[in-house]
């Protein structure tokens, strides 16, 4: 996944519809939240059985697989407003991870 080219495709179609001026770190890192609480809902009351279930047929692949896309595209947004490297600060954190957190 070329993440920068998806940066630049998502910021053309909020240009296209003159969102630009909402896009600002508050703002979306606000709108990531709800969509994460949005994913979050698809597994609510599921048992840890049902939940690996739920995307194994419709409608509930569907849904799981529509949040995670704006849970996605609101962290591409937020890392372009920020100037945030995400292939950068992901290789970081894993290694930090590694350290923390040895492999038996």
């Amino acid at each position: 996944m070329d993440l920068s080219a998806w940066q630049q495709r998502l910021l053309a179609f909020a240009a296209d519809r003159e969102w630009p001026p909402y896009l600002n770190p508050k703002n979306i890192a606000m709108a990531l939240s709800v969509e994460v609480a949005e994913l979050v809902e698809c597994y609510q009351w599921l048992d840890p059985e049902q939940a690996r279930q739920l995307t194994d047929a419709e409608p509930g692949r569907t849904q799981v697989a529509e949040e995670m896309a704006d849970v996605l595209m609101y962290l591409l947004h937020l890392a372009r407003e920020t100037g945030i490297d995400l292939e950068a600060a992901c290789e970081a954190k894993l290694k930090r991870n590694a350290q923390k957190y040895p492999a038996p």
